[in-house]
């Protein structure tokens, strides 16, 4: 019962998380709490689940290696947590479908979470490298390999119903930065985050993160489950999402390039004269923002904002800029280049999906000054 009357209680969240499902718990920060700290609390992390929570505890849970290695493994949390050496990264997680809101403002996408600006958050997680328990397997070294996981918690969505499961190439998974987490931002990773033990794959989309993590497997294909052969793809503007078959559409995997604006945001009134506007750009799989530009003017003009030290080359990268407004409605544009020199697309539309996934237009803030 308490799940479906207070879950941000039973979760450990803050009572201000706008909670998008209850069974299974959805939920993002309000924006301008997300933009209050550049590591985000844990009772202010997003959550996104497909199935109920399930409840390992530590001594119950284990963890089997096999597929392409020579020998296979099976390990318990005190072997996990005790015969490897343990590594920190900082790296921020993003849900696939973050920033869905504006393009369920283009056309309608059923049966999809109507995400706005805070299903992305950023930790500190501390575990062991992935790459340090596939050679303690003998993992086969080819990089045309895939390395599976799976867990424990069942999704209802799944076609057949079936636990959650996705999969990374070897060469990925063999990055140091991929680590089996089992502490977040110095604390005991909790339930609601994939405790005991889950996967973080930096740079990667959240859907790659596997949670509750029991099973590994190196094999030559990308694994079958229902999340990594029919769902988190982008399929073409015309395709029916009920009907596509397995393999059809980009699969998702590194984060696109992309920004938001975190503070003031969509609707808020705020005062004349001066005014801070935080937010975030984040450029993916190893590259970096190195510019992001504001608009307070719906585009027509631009400046650059104050771009603030990333916590680390796997999270987001904060910015900031002071401007001087005057009453009446504002429309705040922001966009970000990397270090390539590529520019996010401008417009959610040229980006919609049937999903709705991907979305890393310009970001764009009405509100208005009193």
């Amino acid at each position: 019962m308490i799940a479906m009357t207070n879950p941000t209680a039973l979760w450990g969240k803050r009572a201000d998380m706008i909670v998008r499902g209850h069974l299974p718990y959805n939920a993002e920060p309000p924006a301008r709490v997300l933009a209050s700290s550049d590591i985000t609390p844990i009772d202010t992390f997003y959550a996104r689940n497909h199935g109920p929570l399930p409840d390992i505890s530590p001594q119950r849970w284990q963890l089997r290696i096999d597929g392409c290695v020579d020998e296979p493994l099976t390990l318990t949390y005190d072997r996990l947590t005790t015969e490897f050496d343990q590594h920190s990264v900082v790296a921020t997680l993003a849900c696939a479908g973050n920033r869905r809101a504006e393009m369920l403002r283009v056309r309608p996408i059923p049966g999809k979470d109507p995400w706005a600006h805070g299903a992305i958050s950023t930790a500190e997680w501390r575990g062991v490298r992935l790459s340090a328990v596939l050679a303690a397997a003998g993992v086969h070294r080819d990089d045309n390999l895939h390395v599976a996981f799976e867990a424990p918690d069942v999704a209802q969505e799944a076609r057949p119903v079936q636990a959650y499961g996705s999969s990374i190439p070897l060469s990925k998974a063999l990055s140091p930065e991929v680590l089996l987490a089992f502490r977040m931002n110095s604390e005991p990773l909790p339930r609601a985050h994939g405790g005991p033990v889950r996967v973080v794959v930096p740079g990667y989309v959240g859907a790659r993160s596997v949670k509750w993590v029991t099973a590994i497997r190196v094999q030559p294909d990308p694994s079958e489950n229902y999340f990594q052969a029919h769902d988190y793809r982008i399929l073409p503007p015309g395709a029916d999402a009920d009907t596509a078959a397995p393999g059809e559409g980009i699969s998702l995997s590194s984060l696109a390039l992309n920004c938001d604006i975190l503070n003031p945001t969509d609707g808020d009134h705020v005062p004349a004269g001066e005014l801070i506007i935080r937010g975030y750009g984040i450029a993916g799989d190893g590259r970096s923002v190195e510019r992001v530009d504001i608009s307070v003017d719906d585009g027509r003009t631009w400046q650059q904002a104050d771009l603030h030290p990333a916590p680390s080359k796997w999270s987001w990268r904060p910015w900031s800029l002071i401007v001087d407004v005057k009453p009446g409605p504002l429309n705040i544009v922001a966009r970000a280049w990397d270090d390539t020199g590529a520019l996010q697309p401008e417009s959610a539309a040229s980006l919609w999906n049937p999903r709705g996934y991907g979305n890393n237009a310009w970001a764009r803030v009405p509100l208005r000054v009193v």
